[in-house]
């Protein structure tokens, strides 16, 4: 288990619906270009941070895990798009790069489940979250940006969260 620095957080959850809450927290802060890598194990509770997270943003649509289609979009508007993308079944990083993230960054924020296969395609900024199974019901969610946009998003959602910065 990695230790703490002062820009992380860690958030355990009791229940799915508690996993939900907190993704919709993060959802309200997203902007167009913004990018969340989600990290865990089968049940750690990726596709239910995804629900919050859509929900809080402002989705129109349900989410579900886009396992077999890669890439899900949810619609805010008909402009405004959420991208949720899972490279689990991706065989190649020449297979990530045709997804072109990029352009999927220019349009709207962007989800990504098991961003580890696709690491070196990242932008310099982003937010990553281990989720990790602790037992039933409960998961924990260790939250590190990486760049100033993202550190000060932690900040915020610690305030909206714990009430302290």
């Amino acid at each position: 288990m990695p230790i703490l620095d002062v820009n992380s957080l860690e958030i355990f959850s009791r229940s799915p619906e508690q996993t939900r809450r907190v993704g919709m927290r993060l959802g309200a802060f997203l902007q167009t270009g913004d990018v969340i890598c989600l990290q865990g194990e089968l049940g750690s509770g990726k596709t239910t941070l995804v629900q919050g997270i859509a929900q809080g943003w402002g989705s129109l649509d349900p989410v579900s895990s886009p396992t077999f289609v890669l890439v899900n979009t949810y619609r805010r508007s008909d402009k405004e798009m959420l991208f949720h993308l899972d490279t689990y079944r991706l065989a190649s990083d020449q297979e990530a790069e045709e997804l072109d993230l990029e352009e999927m960054i220019n349009k709207g924020p962007l989800v990504i489940e098991w961003p580890e296969r696709v690491k070196t395609l990242l932008p310099p900024q982003y937010l990553w979250v281990l989720l990790s199974y602790h037992g039933e019901e409960v998961r924990s969610m260790l939250l590190t940006p990486h760049g100033d946009r993202f550190r000060h998003m932690i900040s915020e959602l610690r305030q909206s969260v714990f009430g302290v910065v």
